[in-house]
C-alpha cells in the first residue's frame, strides 16, 4: 500500500513534514509513505492549461492508496499553498483524481489548540471534491515543539497517537477497497 504524504507547510524544518517523516517510519511492513514535493505548482488559475508540475500532482495523487495530509493552521484555516494543490487536483470537478480517495489529515501548532480550526476548514473542502475523509477522531499536537528533539519525534504518548492513526488509517482503507 501507498500513501502519499503533503505537507501543507514548505519551511524548512516545518513540524508537519517532521511529522509525516516520523510516521512513515512507524508504519508496517507493506506500507509505505512517500512525502510529496509540490513547490512547483503554480498558483491555480483555469486559463493555464495542464502545466507539468500539476500533471506531476495529479499523477501522484492517482498512484496513491491514500492521502495523508499534515495541515498547519494559518488565520484559524489552512494554508494557501496546500489549498491551491488541492484546487489544481480537484479538476475536473466532480471527475478529479480526488474523488473517493481516501484521505487522513492532521495538525500540529506551538500553540495549545493543535490547529484544529484547520483540520474543520480542510474537511469541508475535502467533502467537497469528493474525497473519502477518514473517520477518525482529530489527530493534533498542541505544543508540538516541545514533542521532538534533534528532529525526532520523541514524546511517547504523541509517537503512540500517530503510530495509532497511521495504521488505522491504512487499516481503513484495505477494509474499504474489499
Amino acid at each position: 500500500m501507498k500513501l502519499l504524504g503533503v505537507s501543507g507547510s514548505f519551511r524548512s524544518g516545518s513540524l508537519h513534514t517532521r511529522l509525516l517523516d516520523e510516521g512513515a517510519r512507524m508504519l508496517p511492513d507493506g506500507v509505505e509513505l512517500v512525502r510529496l514535493d509540490y513547490r512547483d505548482v503554480p498558483l491555480y488559475d483555469a486559463e493555464a492549461g495542464h502545466p507539468d508540475a500539476v500533471g506531476a500532482l495529479k499523477q501522484a495523487i492517482a498512484d496513491a492508496d491514500g492521502l495523508v495530509i499534515a495541515c498547519p493552521e494559518y488565520n484559524h484555516s489552512i494554508p494557501g499553498v496546500l489549498k491551491n494543490a488541492l484546487d489544481w487536483a480537484s479538476r475536473p470537478a466532480f471527475d478529479s483524481v480526488l474523488v473517493d480517495k481516501p484521505v487522513a489529515l492532521f495538525s500540529a501548532s506551538p500553540g495549545v489548540v493543535g490547529g484544529v480550526r484547520a483540520q474543520a476548514h480542510l474537511r469541508e473542502v475535502l467533502h467537497g471534491v469528493l474525497a473519502r475523509v477518514y473517520p477518525a477522531r482529530e489527530l493534533s499536537f498542541g505544543s508540538a515543539r516541545t514533542l521532538f528533539e534533534d528532529d525526532r519525534l520523541v514524546d511517547p504518548k504523541a509517537r503512540e497517537r500517530l503510530e495509532r492513526y497511521l495504521v488505522g488509517f491504512a487499516e481503513w482503507i484495505g477494509l474499504a477497497g474489499r
